[in-house]
């Protein structure tokens, strides 16, 4: 209790900040629909979130380093907060792409200054717990904004105006916070070689996931609109994927501790496989089964970032733990800013199953790679404990890296 109630005010931002960066999106989406933008247009409104998260990773480090943690917090809120109140005001799709820009910033900067600020306070007793109830907030965020946009009218300054007092309500919990600011961490080295070297395959994976999830959480509401959902429909649609999601952590983490994690990965690409032929014939199975297939589709491409990450720290020492971290981020922020965009260029050519045609795709070819990685070299015998990895900045490897001990039984 001690502990939840010495970060309550950076879980409540935590939880504040998912609300309003994760209805955006799809909210973009919709109101895209809505004022007539092509399905490329769409696309590019997500693929632009996620640029603007890598210069936000990137930059936020050394914006802390000169200013602080609040006032790092503050100034990513507001660049936040400024592209959700312009939407209404400018009425374009390339003026939204650069508001996205805004957000994505505004998502990466936070999460750092908020990982920044519990890696400082916490000790080696009480990571496993404050990562515990770290990853159920940010969960239980991302449901919650998905469920938001069921209540919010498309196209609407009301809608972007209440979902940027939600991301400025993220400032009053760590602003008025009476607990003494850690000093500024050191920025991690960006060395995507890194990741390549330890492991190709963990690098492939992260890039499918992104696929996967950027492409889905960003492009998700044109495919629901296009086979017959409704607004509120499509907001339990994109919350069956996260809560598949969820559901999928513990038993994947217990396979992936147990059995070879290239394995894991393999079979997991076969269930996405399956998943997206699934998800694409049921269409017209009705809307429970279209909602079923999305809980399914969640639950086997969701863990694919988290079993790569520690197949990857398998390989790695612990001094290269935090720089790994990062470097799979950027692979996956990689893939994140291509996939919405070419989704929505290939629904808009072959309609709307094609966006897990190309997700299939993708891990139709991880499957292959895996294959081809397992004749290279055998699996490590001293491997790592299996961590959640949240896909949220650079600095998440400090937050993780301690966690991953070597079970030299496994």
């Amino acid at each position: 209790m001690r502990l939840l109630i010495s970060f309550a005010a950076l879980f409540l931002s935590v939880l504040l900040l998912q609300l309003s960066s994760g209805g955006v999106g799809p909210l973009d989406a919709l109101s895209g629909l809505t004022l007539d933008f092509s399905k490329q247009q769409i696309g590019l409104l997500g693929s632009a979130h996620f640029l603007g998260f890598f210069i936000g990773c990137w930059w936020a480090p050394r914006l802390m380093g000169s200013v602080g943690h609040s006032r790092a917090f503050a100034a990513f809120t507001a660049a936040g907060a400024i592209g959700l109140m312009s939407h209404m005001l400018v009425v374009d799709p390339y003026a939204w792409a650069l508001m996205r820009i805004a957000s994505g910033m505004c998502v990466a900067g936070c999460y750092t200054v908020i990982e920044a600020w519990l890696q400082a306070k916490v000790t080696n007793q009480t990571r496993g717990r404050a990562m515990g109830v770290y990853r159920i907030v940010d969960m239980t965020g991302s449901l919650a904004a998905q469920m938001v946009i069921s209540v919010l009218e498309p196209a609407s300054y009301v809608s972007y105006n209440i979902l940027a007092i939600i991301c400025c309500a993220a400032l009053l919990p760590i602003t008025l916070s009476t607990v003494k600011q850690p000093e500024t961490p050191g920025s991690p080295r960006l060395r995507p070689r890194l990741a390549w070297d330890r492991s190709p395959l963990a690098a492939a994976a992260v890039i499918v996931a992104a696929l996967s999830s950027a492409s889905f959480r960003m492009v998700g509401p044109v495919y629901g609109q296009q086979v017959g959902l409704n607004t509120e429909q499509i907001a339990y649609f994109l919350s069956a994927f996260v809560l598949g999601g969820a559901l999928a952590q513990y038993p994947m983490g217990w396979l992936a501790d147990k059995y070879d994690r290239r394995w894991v990965l393999i079979w997991l690409s076969i269930a996405a496989i399956a998943s997206s032929a699934v998800t694409i014939s049921s269409a017209g199975l009705g809307t429970i089964g279209i909602m079923l297939a999305a809980g399914l589709f969640g639950l086997t491409t969701f863990p694919i970032y988290s079993v790569a990450a520690a197949h990857a720290h398998d390989f790695a020492t612990d001094d290269e733990r935090v720089e790994l971290s990062a470097a799979l981020m950027f692979y996956f922020a990689l893939g994140a800013i291509a996939a919405p965009y070419l989704a929505s260029l290939l629904i808009e050519s072959y309609g709307p199953g094609a966006l897990f045609m190309m997700i299939a795709a993708g891990h139709v070819l991880l499957v292959v790679f895996g294959l081809t990685r397992m004749r290279a070299r055998p699996s490590p015998l001293d491997r790592t404990r299996y961590t959640y990895a949240p896909r949220t900045s650079f600095l998440i490897g400090r937050l993780t890296g301690k966690s991953r001990k070597r079970d030299k039984d496994s």
